[in-house]
Formats: structure tokens, sequence, C-alpha cells
């Protein structure tokens, strides 16, 4: 499986912070917001990832993670050139999928929760049809709601009812089989003049193929696209981290899944000593000997 992070956004809901900084190169708390989707990727066992990023602004991008073989996986970079909406990473990286199935991520989307990696692996489990997840919420009627069956099959998904059918919304993370860039380019620009993924969810959701993993309270989830919901992400992360385990560590994830070894995270580590970040994936290499 192909993983694809969608970091494009201009971050309009966030200026002027944006104007100088792209949205998921921003901190929330202590590591850039593409640590959070690209982490995801990982824990989900992807090692071929796609991060697409808006015009003329590839460098820092590459600057902040290079290649990705450091970590073990590989990371190549496509712009979007004109903003299109969510179903436009399939035209956009069709040739980077080929023949592949794929699992998109959104850049200002953050997920964290106990046992989330088996969450991630449910998901892959389904290699014929689409998964989305549905995570909980008090007030779904802001955001896009996912009715399905207690066999995890989706019923319907609705934009903003003023009646849901349940109370999970569809996050910023999707798997899909190989149709799904075909499905894409039969998308008909909505009348805000974009692709939508809803568009994509329905048509597997048409043929009976599109199916929920829940997410329950126990979980969190943040669209960090403005101003409240990045601050909120950002102190119930330090929140967490209180515990003692890091959130969104690229190199712990790399380490868990045999990427790399002992040795080569002292090396990362070794370059951020003097940070808390840097102090904790020392200790990890140490926990080793």
């Amino acid at each position: 499986m192909k993983g694809i992070i969608l970091a494009a956004g201009k971050g309009t809901r966030l200026y002027p912070i944006t104007r100088p900084v792209c949205k998921p190169l921003l901190p929330v708390y202590d590591k850039p917001m593409l640590y959070y989707p690209l982490n995801v990727l990982m824990t989900a066992g992807i090692r071929d990832i796609l991060v697409i990023v808006p015009p003329d602004d590839m460098e820092p991008f590459v600057n902040l993670l290079g290649d990705g073989s450091a970590l073990g996986i590989h990371i190549s970079y496509v712009e979007q050139k004109v903003q299109r909406g969510i179903a436009d990473a399939f035209l956009i990286g069709a040739d980077f999928i080929g023949d592949d199935s794929v699992c998109l991520a959104l850049g200002d989307n953050i997920f964290y929760g106990p046992a989330f990696r088996g969450k991630l692996r449910e998901a892959m489990a389904n290699t014929e049809g689409a998964t989305i997840f549905g995570y909980y919420v008090h007030d779904p009627r802001p955001f896009g709601v996912v009715e399905f069956d207690k066999a995890g099959k989706a019923i319907s998904i609705e934009e903003k009812p003023a009646h849901p059918r349940s109370n999970y919304i569809v996050p910023g993370l999707y798997f899909y089989d190989n149709k799904v860039v075909e499905l894409a380019k039969k998308v008909q620009p909505s009348q805000r003049g974009e692709l939508e993924i809803t568009s994509v969810n329905n048509a597997y959701l048409a043929a009976g193929m599109l199916r929920v993993v829940p997410l329950g309270d126990e979980y969190s989830w943040f669209d960090a696209g403005n101003a409240d919901s990045l601050y909120e992400a950002a102190g119930a992360i330090r929140a967490a981290q209180r515990s003692g385990r890091m959130i969104g560590c690229l190199e712990e994830t790399a380490l868990r899944n045999g990427w790399i070894d002992a040795d080569r995270l002292l090396e990362l580590a070794g370059e951020m000593n003097s940070t808390r970040y840097g102090q904790y994936l020392t200790a990890i290499a140490g926990d080793l000997d």
C-alpha cells in the first residue's frame, strides 16, 4: 500500500500566521504539524509516501524530511499547482499509486489514542473497496456524518445534517483500493469548484463497498486548520505527553517497525540532544541496551 499526505492547503483560515509559513510546517506543540499524519502512515506500516505540497513551497518540506531514508522509508514530493479539492490527490498521485492500494491522510489532521495501530491494520485488512474512520462526537451537525451498521458497512454519508443519523463524523484519513484513481477521474467539481472526497466515498457507498472503522471517545482527533483547533491540539498533545509517551514521534515508529536500529536512533537523537524530543529518543535507545 502507498501513502499520500495532502499538505497543499494555503491555510487561509490561519492567516496571518500562514502567510510566511505553510500550514503543515507550523508547530503543534513540539513537532511540525506534518509529523502527525506522517506518523499515522508509518504506524500503519506504509513506507512509500508522496507528500503533495503547495506550488513553489517544496524546499522547506524537503529540508524537514528529506527523502525519508533516515527513517527507513521513501518520501517523494509533488506540487498541487491549483487547489482543486481533496480528491485531486488521486489524480496528482496516479502514477505514484500505480497498481497499488492507497491511504490518503490530510496534512492538518491529527490522530492518536490507545492501540491505534490495531485500528489502522483493521482498515488495511479491507483489500476491496474503501475504508474510512468514524470519529465519535457529541454534536456531529457541523461535520460530514456517516451512518453504518453493526458490521461496519456504511449506510449513508450526509454533509452537515440538521438531524444526524449517527454521532460519527468522517475525519481526514481514508483507505482505498486501486479503483479510486478511476473513480476520482469521474468526479465532477462541486458548486465551490472542488473535487470532493465525499463524491469518491459516495461512489464506494453506492457500490456497497464502503466500510467504517469506529473510533470511540478514547481516541483523539483534531483538524488543526484554524487558530482555536491548533491551540487545542497543542494543549492536548502536551497534556498527553506528560504520561511519558511521545505522540507523533517518527523515529520511535521507525524503530518499532524495525526500519532503523538503535545506533541510527542515537544518531538522529544527537542532532536534537538539547530538546526533550531528542532526550526521549536517547532514552528509548538506552532501553534497548
